[in-house]
């Protein structure tokens, strides 16, 4: 979990971010992890916890704000936004008419400096300018930031290059369904599409 930064590149270089293949099939449920809760920031300073989910203690609208299907693009370094792109971008495309679908690219912020107030709304200041808020648009990408130490974060979803960029599929329970990693292939995004399709079926 500790690796070097130079470690990340050499794994880069032999198969650039696709550090495993995305999932064919969408997860059974009953095999399915929880996704661990996230704190996050809107641009805005809004603070939310990811994922949004049907259990009660996790949520603070009404169940029927809960999304059946949440696409959650996690990027630790900023080489890895045009991965995410690949995939959040034809995503929304796909299911735009959706009340049900959500987006959230996840960008981490693990500076002990940067994390530190008033520094960190100072950053935030700068990103809302530099990029819209996401929340607009019924299924825009919304954009948020994880600030501090993300070890143990990592550690439980087994994330280790912080080169590439992690994409995985929620249901209502928070739980995760499918993953892909690095850039999107084609056959990917068509698994990732048809798997939201069924989440969306589901009781």
């Amino acid at each position: 979990m500790n690796r070097g930064y130079f470690a990340d590149i050499s794994e880069m270089k032999q198969h650039g971010g696709k550090i495993a293949a995305a999932n064919k099939i969408i997860i059974p449920a009953m095999a399915a992890v929880k996704f661990p809760g996230l704190e996050v920031n809107f641009t805005d300073g809004t603070a939310l916890k990811l994922p949004i989910t049907s259990n009660g203690n996790d949520v603070d609208a009404c169940k029927s704000s809960v999304p059946k299907a949440t696409l959650l693009c996690l990027s630790f370094r900023a080489s890895s936004q045009a991965m995410v792109d690949s995939w959040s971008v034809p995503f929304g495309e796909a299911f735009n008419n959706s009340e049900k679908v959500q987006i959230y690219e996840v960008s981490f912020i693990d500076s002990w400096l940067l994390s530190r107030n008033p520094i960190k709304w100072l950053l935030l200041r700068v990103m809302r300018k530099s990029k819209p808020d996401g929340r607009m648009a019924m299924l825009q990408r919304q954009i948020v930031y994880s600030f501090g130490d993300h070890y143990y974060f990592r550690k439980e979803i087994k994330i280790l290059n912080l080169l590439t960029g992690y994409i995985f599929l929620l249901d209502s329970f928070g739980r995760i369904r499918w993953q892909g990693f690095g850039l999107a292939k084609q056959e990917e995004l068509s698994s990732l599409l048809s798997c939201t399709s069924l989440l969306l079926e589901e009781k």
